[in-house]
């Protein structure tokens, strides 16, 4: 070997350790195919690591792969090297979202060191069977894996592999039910990495785990927190994937604070950065483009890319469902929000996700008994994980099913206390919707003054989003207190002036897109309020107070349904 080449690999191995990834990749690259096999798969090796923080993962991937085959069929093999490098080419694979292949990787690994004397490879082995374990749902043999991997950390003082290992224990102890020690591990992954003794990779992977943990548990301040504390991270790696996750992470937060435009942005921004790298964090990013559509009521936007996340590998629900409630498609919604529930059926954290969504798609299918034994199922996580967001989801859903269920005290007393959790969390989108059901609820309840006001609440934080739809909604209900007889609904209203035009209870379903059962329900109150017994009295009482031209008054938009 030339001493020029010499050189220029000693530059570069420097310009690694200083994170200068660019110029390394650039005189690596630069290099010519070096004769000696041993030297020629460092600089293979260090040039995949390079191409990696540059987001040329295809590149990194066909470089180590060149390494893995060179120093597999050596004479002499060392194990331990070969092992290194196909526990690497299981991570870029994942990160690519071929989980086949990457088994297929970890199997190597893993035959490679079987017949090894234990090193802290075995620890890296361990950790990524952990991995392996816990995306399959084998919790108890993924927190055995992940124990041996700390253990042999600890032993040969790798803090890699120790702050990587108590990362991955404390996610799989939250998801298990026991957050507060997983959170403690957590904290004890955070103190070695904000104090730098962490390689970049593991420095970024335990903050993008945190955060998701903090997100998956409904804590938005921790979340945010440790959201502002990566992207400062991430901004010393500008030529690295972890911006464009720390993104995804942002946007997600962003949306939840209402700031809609600047989400979009971000998640628009990562998708771009991360679709070469990581196909699930794009499908995320998508996730977070189409909420932020669905909110704005731009409803083909939204669905066009909750297209997009199921591509990508990341679910759509519960916000497809929610779309398909808000077209007026109930059944479909019921269906879809059934179907994503069923798989998550061992993922307390996973259903928490998804119940709120169903409660509500249950309560306007008038499927009251099932939305009440949702909201009680999410009643007993959010009290196993005490996380706020979760407590606020919850009580939110119990007000929902009580107004439903026509026990307005109980509802104004819950969604009264929902309204006090979400304006902690300071999430104005949560905020207007719990408004407009208090709103609601305080109506049915006799007290007027309080529903305008609650309503007006509603339509100013509607109306500063850019929630235009829902803004409307809001509007409609607020009017539709205004002037009516006995105390009947703007909607009631709706479904009378449709039996005065003779319509059947099918006709009226699908003119407001509402459940045949939901128009009974609807039918039994109206008839019980003016004191009528058939249709035809409704009929009268329509004519005789001038409800049959309020139609127009009501709205252009009032044929949609109402959540």
């Amino acid at each position: 070997m030339s001493v020029s080449v010499d050189v220029a690999l000693e530059a570069a191995q420097d310009a690694l350790a200083r994170h200068e990834w660019a110029s390394a990749y650039e005189a690596l690259a630069a290099l010519p195919r070096i004769d000696d096999p041993a030297i020629e798969c460092d600089r293979l090796e260090m040039l995949a690591e390079a191409a990696w923080w540059t987001s040329r993962l295809d590149e990194c991937i066909a470089l180590r792969e060149h390494a893995y085959s060179l120093r597999a069929g050596g004479a002499d093999v060392d194990v331990e090297r070969v092992a290194r490098i196909a526990i690497s080419l299981f991570d870029d694979q994942c990160f690519k979202g071929r989980r086949a292949v990457a088994s297929g990787w970890l199997q190597r690994a893993r035959r490679a060191l079987d017949a090894a004397p234990e090193t802290v490879t075995h620890g890296y082995l361990a950790l990524k069977l952990a991995e392996t374990a816990h995306s399959n749902g084998a919790f108890d043999a993924a927190l055995d894996h992940a124990a041996q991997a700390l253990q042999i950390a600890r032993q040969y003082r790798d803090r890699d592999l120790e702050a990587d290992a108590l990362q991955c224990t404390g996610r799989l102890l939250i998801e298990r039910g026991a957050p507060d020690d997983g959170l403690a591990l957590y904290d004890e992954a955070m103190l070695l990495a904000v104090d730098g003794s962490l390689s970049p990779f593991t420095t970024g992977k335990v903050y993008c785990s945190l955060i998701s943990a903090c997100e998956e548990l409904g804590d938005v301040r921790r979340a945010a927190e440790w959201t502002e504390v990566g992207a400062q991270w991430s901004d010393s790696h500008p030529f690295a994937v972890f911006p464009g996750l720390c993104r995804v992470h942002r946007a997600e937060l962003m949306q939840l604070r209402g700031a809609w435009a600047e989400a979009e942005a971000e998640a628009r921004r990562a998708t771009v950065e991360l679709c070469d790298v990581n196909m699930l964090n794009t499908g995320m990013a998508y996730y977070a483009i189409a909420e932020v559509r669905r909110r704005l009521g731009d409803h083909a936007g939204a669905a066009a890319a909750f297209t997009r996340a199921e591509e990508h590998g990341c679910s759509a629900q519960p916000g497809e469902a929610l779309l398909q409630l808000a077209t007026g498609d109930v059944d479909r919604a019921h269906a879809s929000i059934q179907r994503a529930l069923s798989e998550c059926e061992d993922r307390p954290l996973a259903q928490a996700k998804l119940l709120p969504a169903y409660v509500e798609i249950a309560v306007a299918r008038d499927d009251l008994a099932t939305a009440g034994a949702a909201s009680r199922e999410l009643d007993s996580i959010a009290a196993q994980y005490a996380s706020p967001g979760l407590r606020a989801a919850a009580v939110m859903a119990r007000g929902r099913v009580a107004l439903a269920e026509g026990a307005t005290d109980e509802a104004c007393r819950e969604l009264r206390h929902a309204l006090h959790e979400w304006q902690a969390l300071d999430v104005p989108y949560e905020v207007g919707e719990t408004r407009v059901l208090l709103g609601r609820a305080s109506r049915a309840a006799g007290d007027e003054h309080g529903a305008r006001a609650s309503f007006d609440a509603a339509i100013a934080i509607f109306q500063r989003l850019g929630a235009a739809a829902d803004a409307q909604r809001a509007q409609r209900d607020r009017a539709g207190g205004a002037g009516l007889p006995c105390g009947l609904s703007a909607r009631e209203v709706e479904v009378l002036e449709q039996v005065a035009v003779g319509s059947t209870n099918k006709q009226i379903a699908e003119a407001l897109h509402l459940s045949e059962k939901t128009v009974a329900r609807h039918l039994s109150n109206i008839f019980a309020k003016i004191g009528v017994t058939s249709r035809s009295a409704a009929t009268a009482f329509a004519f005789e107070h001038r409800l049959t031209s309020r139609r127009a008054a009501l709205d252009d938009g009032s044929n949609h349904p109402r959540r």
